[in-house]
């Protein structure tokens, strides 16, 4: 039996990006544990504050933001039930936002502090892979980048082999380019912005077939109800939910790692691996 630890920014990333290869882990007789940075407090919702109204119990206090986060933390929970995930251990920083523009936010949090968090869990685990993010944090959310950092430098003295999720990039880049040229986009959006997102499909060193456990896969991604839809548009759940069986086998039957062997703690400018 070995123990994965498998480190995200948000709920519901471990849905979209390890889900499979978690519960595969789980049902092989592995331990998995599952580390959350933020609290998602600034994800996008449709009718917050109705859906809070009627997601939380009655009288609840607390205001927009605190709501959503109170929801996010149930939904990562039934995910991480569904998933088998053995430990959740939620970190409770704030959610940064897509343009890091919340001013107590995960990133200005030292990268050092949130490490020595990290590789504590990691040794009391006594943790043999841990998992974090491609340099470029996927997409490039500023919390995910920030998990890069923190993930590496957590590895770094531990021991434990790190592995780094991530996705195809040419596949995606495509897909951008060409919704953006048939104006399948919303206004503003900057197809270029996925030219250095993910990773080189020739960087891959690792590919998980997961399509055994795609139907848990798929409840995790349920589980995150709150984030299914959103006034500002087209969510990437509310896509994939609606995904014929035979579609979704296809795009999401395999995830995808980058094994790294010398990490290091990128600077803020860096996005070598």
């Amino acid at each position: 039996m070995q123990t994965l630890v498998f480190c995200h920014a948000h709920p519901d990333d471990e849905a979209l990006l390890t889900a499979g290869t978690m519960a595969k882990a789980v049902a092989a007789g592995h331990r998995v544990v599952l580390v959350m940075a933020t609290d998602g407090s600034a994800g996008l919702t449709a009718g917050l504050t109705a859906g809070l109204t009627a997601g939380l119990t009655a009288g609840l206090a607390n205001s927009g933001i605190q709501g959503l986060a109170q929801v996010r933390g149930q939904e990562l929970a039934q995910s991480a039930r569904s998933l088998g995930v053995h430990r959740v251990v939620n970190l409770g920083y704030a959610d940064s936002g897509l343009t890091a523009q919340r001013a107590d936010g995960f990133t200005t949090i030292d990268i050092d502090s949130v490490a020595q968090r990290v590789r504590q869990v990691i040794s009391e685990e006594d943790a043999d892979i841990v998992v974090g993010y491609d340099p470029q944090g996927g997409y490039g959310h500023p919390d995910h980048v920030h998990v890069s950092r923190v993930v590496r430098a957590a590895v770094r003295t531990s021991g434990a082999r790190l592995f780094e999720v991530t996705l195809p990039r040419e596949p995606i880049m495509r897909a951008a380019h060409a919704a953006a040229r048939l104006r399948l986009t919303p206004s503003g959006f900057d197809p270029h912005e996925f030219d250095r997102a993910w990773t080189p499909r020739a960087q891959i060193t690792h590919r998980v077939n997961v399509r055994e456990y795609l139907t848990v896969k798929r409840a995790a991604q349920a589980a995150h109800a709150s984030q299914a839809s959103a006034d500002q548009g087209v969510r990437t759940l509310q896509l994939l939910g609606a995904l014929p069986s035979p579609v979704a086998r296809m795009l999401l039957g395999t995830e995808y790692y980058v094994a790294v062997h010398n990490p290091t703690t990128l600077s803020a400018s860096s996005g070598a691996s």
